[in-house]
């Protein structure tokens, strides 16, 4: 069970991603894509500030000493295309487009991006050789969301 807890993990990140793409974008209908989008990080900092906070009581009960090496400088940029894509996810699923169809987009632009990521290393992550399954998954993925999208009154 523990070797498959990476698994887990992503699969609720996903979950969860899909629970704020759907409260964002109801108070994008009701504001602005971008007001959303500053409350959303708002309220994502305080919640993040609070983690921050209890992981440090907890590593310090424990005896564990974070670890303080130095990230690059571009590795604190992260919440720029993060607030990016909450703004324009808010805008996709309040078009006709609609949640099932915003987030398998969104799919689509996550793995392929993930792709270019694990063949050139992009960030820091590890390099990995691309093979046919990749690519045939990728194509899945796809087909599946152009299903959603344009089986709209099959």
């Amino acid at each position: 069970m523990l070797k498959h807890i990476d698994w887990i993990w992503a699969v609720l990140a996903g979950a969860l991603l899909a629970v704020m793409v759907t409260i964002n974008s109801g108070l994008a209908a009701l504001t602005t894509p971008f007001t959303a989008s500053w409350v959303v990080h708002g309220v994502g900092g305080v919640v993040a500030f609070l983690l921050l906070v209890a992981n440090g009581a907890v590593a310090r009960r424990a005896g564990r000493i974070p670890a303080n090496g130095k990230a690059p400088l571009w590795s604190y940029l992260g919440g720029a295309p993060g607030a990016f894509a909450v703004a324009l996810s808010s805008i996709a699923v309040n078009s006709e487009l609609a949640l099932a169809g915003g987030l398998s987009l969104l799919l689509v632009g996550q793995i392929l991006f993930g792709l270019l990521s694990d063949q050139f290393g992009l960030f820091g992550t590890p390099k990995r050789r691309l093979n046919r399954f990749d690519f045939l998954a990728t194509a899945c993925v796809i087909g599946g969301s152009a299903l959603l999208i344009f089986s709209k009154a099959a």
